[in-house]
């Protein structure tokens, strides 16, 4: 569906007339392969209609696949003057372009971009887990993400209990999205390759969203029951009722952590707004009349 007016430059002529040689300091590492760039886009599921979001398109190889798609319209965010500049080149060649020159760890997506919405993005190493927890804290604003980390935080997103990698990011990501790891990307495959590789994650909200209530609970449950995940549960809850909130969320006060399933902790955070007089306990909500 790309519909340039001219054919773009190739992208290592890109890369050369805009002097876009990776910053380390941004996390920069480009992806050149146009096959790999177009099965990314694909993983992305149909995006037929969707005002598509990408995160940091550096000379933009993934913009162009995307744009090869049925997307509606794309809008590239760039912090890097130098690959903004390139971006803005490649937009004066089609209508269904947008860049905005900004950070995005303070960018507000859904009031910068229409619904309906996607995130595609190979996302800088640097701040790659930082935008995933902004995002996942307004999943309701968009209808898929999928972003390319490094492989240990791909691990760790899709992790099962049990497991190592199996943390925080792992409960909150499940909770409130549906997860599947799409794709391992091997560091030869960017330039400069990185010292690790890397996974594509593919994220499509649950429906509907928790209220924010339970996502500033979950987000404190998380927090303590894997800020000392070595611990047993009673001691590294304490805080938030320890003992006691377990076991009216009938949980053996002697698990640690990693051994909880989503829905173990979903039971804990409606048992800890109890406490707080937040929201009725189960027992209370099965009394109350229609």
């Amino acid at each position: 569906m790309s519909d340039f007016s001219t054919p773009p430059p190739p992208l290592r002529e890109v890369i050369h007339l805009f002097n876009l040689r990776p910053d380390k300091s941004l996390g920069q590492h480009f992806l050149l392969e146009a096959d790999l760039l177009a099965r990314i886009a694909a993983a992305a599921g149909d995006l037929a209609g969707l005002n598509v979001v990408e995160i940091g398109p550096g000379p933009g190889g993934l913009t162009r696949a995307l744009l090869a798609t049925k997307a509606a319209h794309v809008t590239t965010i760039e912090y890097d003057p130098r690959a903004a500049a390139a971006i803005r080149a490649l937009a004066e060649l089609t209508t269904r372009l947008n860049v905005i020159e900004a950070d995005a760890l303070r960018a507000d997506i859904p009031a910068l971009v229409p619904a309906p919405r996607a995130i595609v993005a190979n996302l800088p190493y640097n701040i790659g887990t930082l935008l995933l927890v902004r995002w996942l804290e307004q999943a309701a604003s968009y209808q898929s993400m999928t972003l390319m980390f490094q492989l240990e935080v791909a691990e760790r997103i899709c992790a099962v209990p049990g497991t190592s990698a199996y943390g925080r990011l792992s409960v909150l990501a499940q909770w409130l999205c549906a997860v599947s790891l799409q794709m391992h990307i091997p560091a030869g495959a960017f330039a400069p390759p990185p010292k690790v590789d890397s996974a594509l994650v593919r994220l499509v909200p649950r429906a509907p969203q928790p209220p924010r209530a339970q996502l500033r609970a979950m987000e404190r449950l998380t927090a303590a029951a894997f800020g000392q995940r070595r611990k047993m549960l009673r001691g590294a809850l304490k805080g938030l009722g320890g003992a006691a909130l377990l076991e009216e969320a009938g949980i053996d006060p002697q698990r640690r952590a990693e051994t909880l399933t989503i829905a173990e902790f979903e039971t804990l955070m409606h048992r800890l707004l109890a406490r707080e007089g937040h929201e009725q306990s189960p027992v209370e909500r099965s009394a109350s009349p229609l």
